[in-house]
């Protein structure tokens, strides 16, 4: 995978560079975010956290990509400015499992465990289905 850069314009006024890139990606399919990114910081020098891509554009049969990203100065200043949707999608994979780190904690610290709530859910559910088991045998 090669990553030419064709375009690069630095904004001053949102504090980041705007960036036009073309990858080559012979006999692969289309890269990822994540894999673009790191690409973007190792070409640009920059930290990955600090770049948010914001379109990658792929055509069917051919093996180049065309994309646009923005590279702020700090992560500070892209939240401040992106769209929370943008900066949701630009966290990728690092926020799915910072999400599961925190509901393993939070379970921890309640004292619940993962493992006991399926059996909550059957009790409930074999709870309701008995109810109307019984009914129709006093019916009869």
């Amino acid at each position: 995978m090669e990553i030419e850069i064709s375009d690069k314009k630095t904004n001053p006024f949102f504090k980041r560079t705007e960036v036009h890139f073309t990858i080559k990606h012979e006999n692969q399919g289309t890269p990822n975010q994540a894999i673009i990114r790191n690409e973007l910081a190792e070409a640009l020098n920059v930290k990955k956290e600090t770049i948010i891509i914001d379109t990658i554009d792929s055509s069917y049969g051919l093996q180049h990509t065309k994309g646009y990203a923005k590279v702020y100065t700090s992560r500070k200043d892209a939240e401040n400015i992106e769209q929370k949707h943008i900066l949701k999608r630009n966290k990728g994979s690092e926020s799915k499992s910072k999400k599961k780190e925190e509901k393993e904690e939070t379970a921890e610290t309640s004292g619940e465990t993962s493992s006991e709530e399926p059996t909550l859910e059957k009790e409930a559910t074999e709870e309701a289905s008995e109810e109307p088991t019984e009914e129709k045998k006093e019916e009869s």
